[in-house]
């Protein structure tokens, strides 16, 4: 099929770290194939994370507006067809996208889409008779999707994404060159995947122990925001971000990070693209399941202890566990977590005890 395909549309119409998987992906296809035109169907507010890859032109759907519901879709396949797309690689899999397949096949289009491995994932995450290996990871099956169009894409010849361009506000954050400046991500959508905030305020006291250190809180929503403003107002040489940059400049900023703290969650991915150093903290979810940050050596996921939490992974999402598995990132120790941030930083470990 590839020899007829000059302009690929690419869907994932969310979430934020599932979007941002996608990026070293088409930095290693743009690269490999510099004849082919990709346009990215996706969310306006994911728009900026690709601006930087070669041949690739970005589509907004706007899913709550003129793209809602299955007549909106019509009219979005249509948008999309005039563009003179030639296949399309469905990276979401999910109820509108493969409506859009439909409309796509009305069209004599070609769609190839993700196997999200549900029946490997359900054995990895089961109570009883678990299969505990590691899956393949959402990147390489992202890669499988363009080999189904007829394209072998390498992505461990990808490359971070160029620093964005910073405003004189997100500079003013990273401006002392001889500080070293860590972003932490405290939250996540589950309880299940988030580092209990006495463990972190812990991490935090040990960080700020070095006198170069610099703190950057990230997260969203107003909740966050009064809970990390707290933090700023309790730790000196700390920063609360939230609510006070645009996306395009929270990008810049995290960019400019010697190195990103998150859990399992967008704000890690999102650091991985721009070859950020990213220490992630894992709890009823496990690095198995495929969604580790790209390019990130194993030293930096940092696990909680299965030995006490044996059925983790509990599920993909983070959002089922057993009674008592919610406790579960009490068994990673705060001096664990600050020795891998610190080893991110520093070429010779400089250890917290």
């Amino acid at each position: 099929m590839s020899r007829d395909v000059k302009h690929i549309l690419v869907i994932r119409l969310s979430a934020m770290g599932d979007v941002a998987m996608m990026v070293p992906v088409l930095k290693a296809f743009s690269a490999q194939h510099p004849n082919i035109k990709i346009t990215v169907l996706s969310r306006a507010l994911f728009k900026h994370m690709f601006d930087d890859i070669e041949n690739v032109n970005f589509y907004v759907a706007d899913i709550k507006g003129k793209h809602k519901g299955f007549f909106g879709l019509w009219k979005l396949s249509k948008a999309l067809k005039a563009l003179k797309i030639d296949a399309v690689a469905d990276l979401h899999n999910v109820l509108r996208s493969n409506i859009l397949k439909l409309f796509f096949g009305l069209q004599n289009i070609p769609v190839a889409q993700i196997d999200k491995g549900r029946t490997e994932k359900k054995e990895l995450t089961r109570t009883e008779h678990k299969i505990f290996k590691p899956l393949k990871t959402t990147h390489q099956r992202y890669a499988d999707v363009f080999q189904s169009l007829g394209f072998h894409v390498d992505i461990f010849e990808a490359k971070a994404k160029q620093h964005p361009l910073a405003t004189v506000e997100v500079q003013n954050i990273v401006a002392d060159a001889t500080k070293k400046y860590i972003g932490i991500a405290p939250f996540a959508a589950h309880k299940g995947k988030m580092y209990p905030l006495d463990l972190m305020e812990k991490v935090i006291n040990q960080l700020l122990l070095i006198d170069e250190i610099r703190i950057v809180f990230f997260g969203g929503g107003e909740k966050e925001k009064q809970l990390l403003e707290a933090f700023q107002d309790h730790f000196d040489r700390t920063f609360c971000a939230v609510g006070k940059f645009s996306f395009e400049e929270e990008l810049a900023l995290i960019a400019r990070l010697d190195v990103m703290l998150a859990m399992d969650s967008g704000n890690a991915h999102l650091a991985a693209i721009y070859g950020v150093p990213t220490v992630t903290l894992w709890g009823v979810t496990h690095p198995f399941a495929g969604f580790a940050p790209f390019g990130q050596p194993r030293k930096r996921m940092i696990l909680s202890d299965r030995r006490q939490f044996p059925l983790i992974p509990t599920s993909i999402y983070g959002n089922k566990y057993p009674v008592g598995y919610e406790n579960a990132m009490y068994s990673i120790e705060p001096k664990v977590v600050v020795n891998a941030v610190l080893d991110a930083i520093y070429e010779e470990k400089k250890e917290v005890i």
